[in-house]
């Protein structure tokens, strides 16, 4: 069982990473191997919309940008579930979950050939720092792209600094029971 963490803040001791992080370990006391990318990281850029805005992701499935997209493509297809942590921005996804997971969809759900990351179980996590208000908006747009990718969702959690102390355990807890429903469904 290999359990991929898409991590999107530039704090790496923050909340969003803190959760990513609890969730992980829960997943790793399940018994699944984990790895963590933290996307601020990687070179991602926003999609260009080539040509009439649609160029070589519908005709190959592949993006005319060379930068850390396929290698995160790559990973996401080798995974057998997927915690995706944002930090809310302004009731949103990061902007890098928005440059990764645009291009993504495009490149997936358009271009030819078998989605290579469709089917993949998801558990979101969006840490709202500020009052927290924008994180059940941020979560309908989590919602939107696991749609647009094939993704089924396992489970959507929102935390605040203010829920932090209890929604820390919950992470681990929520990382120990996804690995044990991915099992569940790939025995079925």
């Amino acid at each position: 069982m290999r359990i991929l963490a898409l991590q999107a803040s530039p704090n790496e001791d923050g909340l969003t990473a803190s959760m990513a992080k609890e969730a992980m370990e829960g997943a790793r006391s399940a018994g699944a191997e984990t790895e963590l990318v933290h996307l601020r990281k990687l070179r991602l850029e926003a999609c260009r919309a080539c040509e009439d805005g649609w160029g070589r992701c519908r005709e190959e499935g592949l993006c005319i940008i060379e930068d850390d997209l396929e290698t995160v493509r790559d990973k996401l297809a080798e995974a057998d579930g997927v915690i995706l942590c944002t930090p809310v921005y302004f009731g949103d996804v990061a902007e890098v979950v928005k440059s990764c997971f645009d291009r993504l969809r495009r490149c997936e759900r358009a271009g030819p050939g078998d989605p290579r990351v469709e089917g993949k179980w998801v558990l979101g996590i969006a840490a709202a720092g500020g009052g927290g208000g924008g994180g059940p908006t941020c979560l309908v747009s989590m919602e939107r792209y696991y749609a647009h990718l094939g993704l089924p969702t396992f489970d959507q959690m929102i935390v605040t600094r203010r829920s932090a102390s209890y929604m820390l355990p919950a992470a681990r807890s929520a990382g120990e029971r996804f690995v044990r429903y991915i099992e569940e469904q790939m025995s079925e």
